[in-house]
């Protein structure tokens, strides 16, 4: 599963992530408190706020948990490398949006 994320959003509520991946908030809130890796910020109110990196963590934890049948601890032991890659994917999928935009923006020069 791949989660399309708004690049202009800072953060996402519980019931907004809950619905990124279709599941519900009370398993986000439990695979919260089985990986300390998760820790989104929470408001005065106690309301969780996630940030696009727990996005890319719970992406993680659910290609673990429900794509690949992990148990919650072999998802523990496994999502340190797998999170590895997926910041590096991610890092350079960004790269690579910021040159295909340098090059529109040649183009459009050599254009006019």
């Amino acid at each position: 599963m791949k989660v399309k994320l708004d690049p202009n959003k800072l953060y996402y509520s519980i019931g907004e992530v809950s619905e990124l991946f279709n599941v519900s908030s009370s398993l986000i809130r439990y695979w919260e408190s089985e990986f300390p890796l998760l820790k989104p910020q929470k408001n005065s109110r106690g309301d969780r706020r996630f940030t696009q990196k727990d996005i890319i963590a719970l992406e993680v934890i659910y290609k673990l948990l429900k794509e690949k049948g992990y148990t919650i601890e072999g998802a523990k032991k496994s999502l340190s490398s797998e999170l590895k890659v997926e910041k590096q994917t991610q890092t350079l999928i960004k790269k690579l949006e910021k040159i295909r935009d340098s090059l529109e923006k040649m183009k459009q020069k050599l254009d006019d």
